[in-house]
């Protein structure tokens, strides 16, 4: 079969209405390149799936189990995935040709791995995610950023936002919510590290795509994020959350 250029997987686990609205933002917005869309139910404890199986131009994959968002995107591995593969939450809205945009910014550019656009919430203001690669300093100094000062400062080095950047811009740590990979590069590093179950597995990705190229923040792309920020209201989440922390933090102590 011809390889296509553009594929693309959604990771999902609950929350029908607002999966299908993601993937029909995708398919109605994706018009440049055809798209292979891949949608992973990861075992969700409602009527999900079957409502995912109504929708027609989506390859629909039922997980036997919660495998944990990196191990599923990775479901889509040995699949006849595009020249370029998108990860994308099942919270992120298109209102234009984002992907796109994408690929013809990286067809022009042989250098790039990998390229996450500008993240903007559902309030029209961005989303200053995290742009360096994780310390100790950022994952649990830059957490305290709503007491201000030195905190704050700490937060904002991370993501970079005191820089306002226009332009295309290397950075360390690419966002999972949405970024476009070279297939034959996510392929090779055997995509995400499944030790991960939620939390640090971009920025884990991140480092390992930095090894075959370029991996860069594209400010003149956006698409929109219905940021729930879970790690920061639910303490089951916050210990995922400072759970891969520690892991990446070990695995990547020798790099620093």
């Amino acid at each position: 079969m011809e390889k296509g250029m553009l594929s693309a997987s959604i990771v999902v686990y609950g929350g029908a209405q607002q999966a299908i609205d993601t993937v029909n933002s995708v398919l109605n917005n994706t018009q440049k390149y055809p798209i292979s869309l891949y949608v992973i139910d990861n075992f969700s404890p409602d009527d999900t799936a079957d409502k995912l199986g109504e929708i027609p131009d989506i390859k629909l994959v039922v997980k036997p189990e919660n495998v944990g968002f990196g191990a599923g995107h990775n479901t889509v591995l040995g699949e006849n995935l595009g020249k370029y593969h998108a990860v994308i939450n099942p919270d992120i809205e298109l209102n234009c040709d984002a992907l796109s945009a994408l690929v013809d910014i990286m067809e022009e550019n042989e250098d790039i791995a990998m390229i996450t656009p500008r993240i903007i919430g559902d309030d029209g203001n961005e989303q200053h995610l995290p742009k360096r690669n994780p310390t100790f300093k950022y994952l649990f100094l830059g957490r305290l950023s709503r007491l201000g000062g030195i905190f704050k400062k700490i937060r904002k080095e991370y993501t970079r936002e005191d820089e306002k950047i226009k332009n295309t811009t290397d950075i360390e740590f690419c966002t999972g919510c949405f970024f476009l990979i070279r297939s034959e590069i996510f392929e090779k590093i055997g995509g995400f590290d499944k030790r991960y179950f939620m939390y640090m597995e971009d920025a884990d990705l991140s480092r390992e795509v930095k090894k075959y190229g370029r991996v860069v923040f594209e400010p003149s792309v956006s698409v929109t994020h219905l940021w729930k920020r879970e790690s920061a209201k639910s303490l089951k989440f916050l210990f995922l959350h400072l759970s891969s922390a520690l892991k990446y933090l070990k695995k990547w102590r020798k790099s620093e």
